[in-house]
């Protein structure tokens, strides 16, 4: 792997997007010989102010960055669809709609409910830093619910399939092989970069972090939740990129958990998937100034049409 920058992505409908050092690629499968590839800048906020590159401050940003961005992606792939069904894309109020119910219900699961859990668990122990854990365990236990059932739907499988791609892609990448469907498919679908673990790193330090605070009302637990999740972010974000670095025993064992947990957020993928993964890396790879020809040529089936 050349360079010390870190390449990944995400996976949305039928296809994947993968992030660079200057651009963002998103390729998706249209039809078996059609893959239709959309490209934009990122990184605009650390560029203009280099201040948000420091440790722990990066965390933040790229949080913010990696909800937009994945946002974005996600709309893109969905319009490729709507607009084969002769359906209008999704409107502003619409998509704003669906972000205002998507908060709501990641504020309901994973504030609300681990609160009032935590409520009935003190009645048992008035310790603060097991009413901490024992609310991070129940945000697992929700988190690990919530991926089961979503599991269920074949859609959200097929986007599972395209996660491991994803993670195929860029172990193959970081190996130094070839970008090719062959040489990708003899990787794991894991990755400890993953946001999938992330979301574990998160649920341990803020057990840790909210230690740190004391007794509060039920008011105050909601509110520290919020506003304290930058600092958790920034925390857990250079755990999760020392974990992607590091060999060292103890990093491995924090990352463990989340490697297991992306036993159900990520699927075997299919040769096509692959290839589609290839795609994305390969237009970052191009735009950072990298020599291609190292990395092999595309599957021939693949004719990549920018949007």
């Amino acid at each position: 792997m050349k360079g010390d920058f870190q390449y990944g992505g995400q996976a949305v409908i039928e296809g994947v997007m993968m992030r660079g050092r200057e651009i963002l690629a998103v390729a998706v499968r249209k039809s078996a010989d059609e893959i239709v590839v959309h490209k934009e800048p990122v990184g605009k906020l650390a560029k203009k102010y280099p201040l948000l590159k420091l440790p722990f401050l990066r965390g933040v940003v790229a949080l913010l960055e990696s909800f937009t961005i994945g946002l974005k992606a996600l709309l893109f792939s969905a319009n490729q669809f709507v607009a084969e069904e002769d359906q209008q894309q999704l409107t502003t109020i619409e998509t704003i709609l669906m972000i205002g119910s998507a908060l709501l219900l990641t504020v309901v699961l994973f504030i609300l409910l681990p609160l009032g859990l935590r409520s009935l668990i003190s009645t048992a122990t008035d310790s603060v830093f097991l009413l901490n854990v024992a609310e991070g365990l129940v945000r697992i236990l929700i988190l690990v619910l919530y991926i089961l059932g979503v599991s269920l739907f074949k859609e959200i499988k097929r986007v599972f399939a395209y996660h491991g791609a994803e993670h195929k892609v860029i172990r193959a990448y970081e190996a130094g092989e070839e970008l090719t469907v062959a040489n990708a498919q003899k990787y794991t679908t894991v990755h400890p970069r993953c946001g999938t673990s992330f979301l574990l790193f998160v649920v341990f330090v803020s057990a840790l972090v909210f230690s740190l605070l004391g007794r509060q009302t039920f008011l105050m637990r909601i509110i520290s939740r919020i506003v304290l999740l930058p600092v958790v972010a920034g925390i857990s974000y250079e755990l999760i990129k020392l974990a992607g670095k590091s060999r060292f025993f103890l990093m491995r064992w924090l990352s463990a958990p989340g490697l297991w947990l992306q036993r159900l957020t990520t699927k075997q993928p299919e040769d096509e998937m692959v290839s589609v993964a290839i795609v994305a890396l390969r237009e970052v790879l191009a735009e950072d100034g990298q020599d291609l020809k190292e990395f092999g040529q595309p599957a021939k089936c693949e004719q990549a049409v920018e949007a």
